[in-house]
């Protein structure tokens, strides 16, 4: 995917500065960013997702009403390194207070990443996510499950209308009686090409793991838009007799293809927009504040939290008995074991993988649709509670706790590595997201 650029040039200024810039951005983007013909300030824009302005000149403040017509984003990148120059400050500024749309990068990574947010924005118009569902909430622990929106109508016909991206639905009923009916050779077979660790899994459950992997990998086949997936995986686990974890792994390493555990579609499009626009790694989870207190524990069949300094600004994250689905790509340790929770199948497994300590950024989108929350985390350590549903969970500080506690949108959290604070940002405002930033 790639930005699709139309320099625009004032007809005072189509000289030998503007194309040594333009050809200059050409070899400095030339890995996310297409640029069309350059056209004159005034002329009819053609189809693209931006327009970029290789040279400003102070006849911006007299062509107002001409840039105004530009039904584009505006893209300033007017210095030899990629950014904008620091003397178009004043004629940014000005294209702002008139309410354009302007971004003004300061960093040659800005700038690429604004272009591939550019690029997902267009390319989500044909995307869909495949999930694999039947009666969502009529299965184990219905009281917990019919809580959340992402199975709701409203939610698929709110994300399309502002995201463009189609979710497609599937018998999960079907495809885990199609899974099954995969002969364990040709699971032994594909399982000759991976190397990963698989301590205590029985053969059979890394077969029917594997099983799942080759039956998703059918359903994609011949469908390049179907880029994210996702199965209502445990509360409606008495359609498989296995978890897709493994499979989540495989597809992502194989050929990039996103997932969401319980088919949770808002985590996935959230996922979707700060993977593709950021390249940044990433996963799904649970968050249990320590302010929750008993009932974070009791879900978790644990005494107590981690005994930390300030535990009010303190998160346990931990998903499925482990901190989540994580590539081993982006994991510093990674195993597959035997399953945790009692919801599944007693031949599932599940991941226990870690990240790595540090610097962390959470995220997620409302349900609306129209607001980003990211919160500014450390990765502080890992706590192991054996016998319980947290063998392994990560260890968060953040800055307020309660701040947080009035905020939150779910349960279900992105875990980012690393501090993407501008670079997510300019993600929102190119996808006119309001940003709620912790």
């Amino acid at each position: 995917m790639k930005a699709r650029l139309i320099p625009v040039y004032f007809m005072s200024g189509k000289n030998e500065d503007f194309d040594r810039q333009l050809a200059n951005l050409q070899g400095l983007l030339a890995e996310v960013a297409d640029f069309l013909e350059p056209i004159a300030l005034g002329s009819t824009v053609p189809e693209a997702d931006a327009v970029v302005f290789p040279q400003l000149l102070g006849d911006a403040f007299k062509l107002i009403a001409e840039i105004k017509k530009i039904d584009l984003p505006l893209l300033v990148v007017t210095s030899e390194f990629g950014t904008v120059a620091m003397w178009d400050w004043e004629i940014v500024s000005f294209l702002k207070a008139e309410g354009l749309k302007t971004f003004a990068p300061y960093n040659l990574d800005l700038t690429k990443a604004i272009c591939k947010s550019l690029a997902v924005k267009r390319d989500l118009q044909q995307t869909k996510f495949l999930v694999f569902q039947d009666n969502p909430g009529e299965g184990f622990q219905a009281d917990i499950f019919k809580r959340f929106y992402w199975w709701e109508d409203q939610c698929t016909q709110d994300m399309k209308q502002k995201f463009g991206v189609t979710i497609e639905k599937r018998s999960f009923k079907e495809f885990g009686e199609a899974a099954k009916q995969i002969s364990d050779q040709e699971a032994q077979a594909v399982w000759k090409n991976w190397d990963l660790e698989t301590p205590g899994v029985s053969e059979r459950a890394l077969n029917s793991a594997i099983k799942i992997y080759i039956a998703v990998k059918r359903e994609l086949a011949g469908d390049a838009s179907i880029k994210g997936v996702g199965i209502n995986c445990l509360n409606e686990s008495h359609f498989s007799d296995t978890t897709p974890c493994l499979a989540w792994n495989m597809l992502f390493e194989e050929s990039g293809i996103l997932w969401a555990c319980e088919a949770d579609t808002v985590t996935l499009i959230t996922k979707y927009l700060l993977h593709k626009s950021l390249d940044v790694p990433l996963m799904m989870s649970n968050v249990y504040p320590q302010l929750v207190g008993q009932a974070a524990l009791k879900h978790e069949k644990i005494e107590s939290f981690p005994e930390v300094p300030d535990p009010e600004n303190h998160l346990l994250i931990v998903h499925c008995g482990y901190l989540g689905v994580l590539p081993k790509c982006w994991s510093t340790e990674w195993r597959l074991r035997p399953k945790v929770l009692a919801i599944v199948d007693e031949n599932a497994t599940a991941i226990d993988a870690r990240l790595p300590a540090g610097d962390i950024t959470l995220a997620k989108l409302d349900h609306t649709f129209s607001k980003l929350m990211t919160i500014k985390g450390e990765l502080v350590d890992y706590a192991q509670f054996p016998g319980s549903d947290c063998r392994n969970g990560a260890v968060v500080k953040i800055g307020d706790g309660h701040r947080l506690m009035n905020s939150f949108y779910s349960h279900h959290i992105l875990l980012v590595t690393g501090y993407w604070g501008p670079q997510i940002t300019n993600l929102a405002r190119v996808f006119d997201l309001e940003l709620e930033e912790f």
